[in-house]
């Protein structure tokens, strides 16, 4: 058994290669091979939000508290509310993020496939962004 105490993993901030705006990043848990699950607690402030992205093994969101949206490729924009648990296919295109109004936090929990979570992709642009 091994407990992750609370405050025991740093908080990083989200890359700007990656995201647009102020992201928080929380380790929560990276399972050890053979595993692959990988999980962090992700919050957005307003208007943040990643850049386009698949994972190769598919990814979950469990919203936790705010107000977000999401979108994949082709579809419109999904808003996502607290409770709210989103799943997007392997290698399935999409972005997600918090409203221009009000931040967002949600449990990302995805699998690495030979070591790899995700791919990034361009950004979202402001245009794509407001689109809703």
């Amino acid at each position: 058994m091994e407990i992750k105490r609370l405050g025991s993993q740093s908080s990083v901030k989200g890359s700007a290669d990656w995201f647009t705006g102020t992201v928080r990043i929380d380790p929560l848990f990276e399972a050890a091979e053979p595993a692959r699950v990988r999980g962090a607690n992700v919050t957005f402030e307003p208007g943040a939000r990643t850049a386009w992205h698949t994972h190769p093994l598919g990814q979950t969101l469990i919203v936790i508290s705010g107000l977000g949206w999401a979108q994949s490729e082709g579809g419109p924009i999904e808003e996502i509310r607290p409770g709210d648990v989103v799943w997007f296919s392997p290698n399935e295109k999409h972005w997600h993020g918090a409203t221009p109004t009000i931040a967002m936090t949600h449990i990302a929990i995805q699998e690495a496939l030979d070591g790899k979570v995700v791919e990034w992709m361009e950004k979202v642009s402001d245009a794509e962004y407001k689109r809703s």
